[in-house]
């Protein structure tokens, strides 16, 4: 069984990649839920649902969320009402949060909903909620503190950052069977997710953390970062704004108390030797994975470091 710390888009790529070259029952995916927001009177965990999305055949490879094919006519209508409609719910992804608010209204956990859900979907790969708790970032601007939601999809990640609150991380544990995971686990993969803000609540939930620097010796990762930019989104701007250098270094610096090996883009082939001064097996590869083919590579190349 392989361990996958994930976030959104990036993470969804290299996951679909991975259920495609293993068995996707091997898959066991912790998700971020620092994210999650209510919109609408709904309660809305982006980064699951985009996970379970791809795996289940169902997301929009072109937006990068969402159910592809998927109509705005409610959404549409909302705004009609005199509703605010920046973030976009289609028809069909409405049902989803429906399900999700109405069981959680009803005292069910967000662990065994998202278990219902994935499961309804055909989804073969365990999915886990990184805690059933409240957890949220908040990043600070010139314009004020905003929900990270806001600043990523209702400001378009243009507001300058000096920095990222998350609230609720030393009160949050783990959700149930995400510590067990990670002890049993052959091998556990942190994603090409934001370093800050997908990958980093999961790590700031302490019990998690812990669990990964015991096994240190199996944690492979992939670099978000090609240079000094994202391959997509503002994880360059984040990492600045928490004190951390925008590059493939400054990723490691993050995970620098449990990563054993990183996969980094050829064009930072230059900084090998530093990141295993840091005691990190580092590799160099093409990680761009625009398409489905590029993703199944980049899994193969992860899989085969894990082996060796």
């Amino acid at each position: 069984m392989i361990v996958v710390l994930t976030g959104g888009t990036g993470g969804a790529k290299l996951i679909e990649g991975l259920a495609a070259e293993l068995d996707p029952a091997e898959l066991t995916i912790i998700c971020n839920t620092a994210d999650d927001c209510v919109f609408h009177g709904l309660n809305v965990s982006p980064d699951i649902d985009t996970i379970i999305y791809t795996l289940a055949g169902m997301s929009d490879r072109e937006r990068g969320w969402g159910i592809k094919g998927d109509t705005f006519v409610a959404l549409e209508q909302l705004q009609r009402l005199g509703n605010d409609a920046w973030f976009q719910l289609g028809d069909r992804d409405l049902a989803t949060h429906i399900t999700r608010t109405q069981w959680l209204r009803e005292g069910r956990s967000l662990s065994e909903i998202t278990d219902h859900l994935r499961r309804r979907l055909g989804v073969r790969s365990t999915i886990l909620p990184m805690s059933d708790e409240s957890f949220n970032t908040y990043v600070l601007t010139p314009q004020g503190e905003m929900s990270f939601q806001e600043f990523f999809v209702k400001e378009h990640w243009k507001p300058t950052v000096s920095a990222v609150r998350f609230e609720g991380a030393d009160q949050c544990r783990a959700a149930p069977g995400v510590i067990d995971a990670i002890r049993i686990a052959d091998a556990i993969v942190v994603c090409p997710s934001n370093p800050i803000t997908s990958i980093g609540p999961i790590l700031s939930v302490p019990d998690i953390r812990a669990a990964l620097v015991t096994r240190s010796d199996t944690v492979v990762g992939v670099s978000p970062i090609i240079g000094t930019t994202a391959i997509s989104g503002p994880a360059h701007k984040l990492m600045i704004a928490s004190g951390f250098e925008a590059s493939a270094l400054g990723v490691v610096r993050c995970y620098a108390d449990f990563l054993d090996t990183f996969l980094v883009a050829d064009e930072d082939r230059c900084l090998i030797p530093e990141l295993k001064r840091l005691s990190v097996n580092a590799v160099a590869s093409d990680i761009r994975m625009p398409d489905r083919a590029a993703r199944c590579r980049v899994a193969r190349e992860l899989l085969a470091l894990i082996r060796k």
